[in-house]
């Protein structure tokens, strides 16, 4: 991952980092307002040989300096900490009195740095102070060769003991700083994983690479429209949502110039990726350019547009199907130029009407009596009526849902498609965010704004006069 697809995930996903943020700038609070203050007492010591003479003093320094790290490692012995812990009167035994004390040699010098940390500030002195005369004391005792009275080493205080009036812990700011740093690091590691493995498909340019057909429209995102379902684009006037289903609508229309489209089926790999609502708001725009247009619900499974358009569902497509009734005793006008035949009752055996020779005729004589038939199929992956009656169509249209469906699905929902030789139009990037790069969120729509289209609503006087064969008139109960 690169660093903008890494900010990228990051914009995405910012309340992931705050969370991280906040979760460690919490624990960090919380650890440092509970940890005891610690202070210190530094000291500093010198350590040379009574050698006189320049080379001696010369070769007397090398041997100092071999000396000093020896010192470091005396300086926190057993022996050196119970002779402190007996004297100071810290109440404290030998392997405590060693745990607070740190002895450090400088390179290349003759200098030895010795700090005791302590939570009491006056017990920190103490003990500091008398390890500086028992550490002097025992070095000369332990170079001050048999016989002789006079240390071949000698160690001098030069520095301290010095106490820090400021605790060395718990460092505030520091923690703080390390807690917002890891926090950080944290959320936009979580934020460029969960990236990684999100196999979903995100990006129309995504979508057309994996599918090989083109993004005929990529549909915004509209929390009005996913609240209320059946919400639909003559409600919504001039929104981006709308917009984008116009750009579909005509896209279709020049798709193929030499073959048109006059029945199109509208599927989906899996279900909840909103092809039900794209059918009928095409439906609806297609009507809106002159058109006369016949919506069929052909999920029999779970049908969904007469809920949407607030119709009767009862009777439809498989009541003609299983020669219950005539055409015209099911069709039912909605507003200007746009019939509908939902789904009827449910049936024990959808694919095989879907696969009859009936649902074939029907679709032949539906293409004849008007300019557009869109047919509502069912997902491509659970079952197969989605792939039958897509090869009943002139030609099937895949809707996608961004960042929900899997490059996996939408790869078996094209070959589902293909597989039965029906001609794939092209796709429909559906509930696209913002970032995602919606070419509609710069235009300025108001969503909100009056629909000024007259005729876009449901009404029980159809002109069924302008259909080749005159329907039979619909009962004001089927009207709804």
């Amino acid at each position: 991952m690169e660093l903008p697809d890494l900010l990228r995930a990051v914009r995405k996903r910012w309340w992931w980092v705050l969370g991280a943020l906040s979760a460690t700038l919490s624990l960090a609070a919380v650890v440092t307002v509970n940890t005891t203050p610690r202070y210190a007492t530094s000291l500093t010591f010198f350590v040379s040989t009574p050698n006189s003479g320049v080379g001696a003093a010369y070769e007397g320094g090398l041997f100092t300096q071999q000396r000093v790290k020896s010192y470091a490692s005396l300086l926190a012995s057993d022996r050196l900490a119970r002779l402190v812990a007996g004297t100071a009167g810290a109440g404290l035994d030998a392997e405590r009195v060693r745990q607070r004390i740190t002895a450090t040699a400088k390179p290349e010098t003759v200098l030895l740095d010795a700090v005791v940390v302590d939570e009491s500030r006056q017990r920190s002195l103490a003990l500091a102070t008398s390890l500086a005369r028992h550490f002097s004391t025992l070095v000369e005792e332990l170079e001050t060769p048999p016989g002789q009275s006079r240390s071949a080493v000698k160690v001098e205080l030069v520095v301290g003991p010095a106490l820090d009036p400021t605790p060395v812990a718990p460092r505030r700011v520091r923690n703080l700083a390390l807690a917002a740093l890891l926090g950080v690091l944290i959320g936009a590691g979580c934020a460029a994983l969960r990236e990684i493995l999100d196999t979903t498909i995100k990006t129309s340019d995504g979508l057309r690479d994996l599918v090989g057909a083109p993004v005929l429209a990529s549909v915004p995102f509209d929390q009005a429209a996913r609240d209320t379902p059946q919400r639909l684009v003559t409600h919504a006037g001039h929104s981006p949502r709308a917009e984008a289903l116009r750009q579909l609508r005509t896209n279709l229309q020049f798709v193929d110039i030499d073959r048109p489209v006059r029945t199109l089926a509208v599927t989906s790999a899996v279900s909840g990726e909103g092809k039900s609502s794209t059918a009928c708001n095409l439906a609806i725009l297609f009507t809106e350019a002159g058109k006369r247009v016949l919506l069929i619900d052909a999920d029999l499974r779970r049908p969904r547009i007469a809920e949407y358009l607030g119709i009767e569902g009862a009777v439809g497509l498989t009541t003609v199907l299983a020669g219950q009734a005539e055409l015209g005793d099911v069709l039912q006008p909605w507003g200007a130029g746009l019939w509908v035949l939902p789904s009827g009752f449910l049936p024990p055996n959808p694919s095989e009407l879907l696969g009859s020779e009936h649902m074939s005729d029907l679709l032949r004589h539906f293409r004849d009596q008007f300019d557009m038939v869109i047919v509502d199929c069912p997902p491509l992956l659970p079952v197969t009526d989605g792939a039958i009656a897509a090869a009943r169509a002139d030609g099937a249209l895949l809707v996608t849902r961004a960042r929900r469906t899997t490059a996996a699905q939408v790869a078996a929902a094209a070959a589902a498609v293909r597989s039965v030789d029906a001609r794939l139009l092209g796709c429909v990037l559906n509930m696209v965010t913002p970032g995602d790069g919606d070419p509609y969120q710069y235009y300025g729509y108001d969503a909100g704004a009056p629909d000024r289209r007259k005729g876009h609503h449901r009404s029980g006087a159809g002109p069924a006069d302008r259909f080749g064969a005159r329907p039979e008139p619909v009962s004001a109960g089927q009207d709804r």
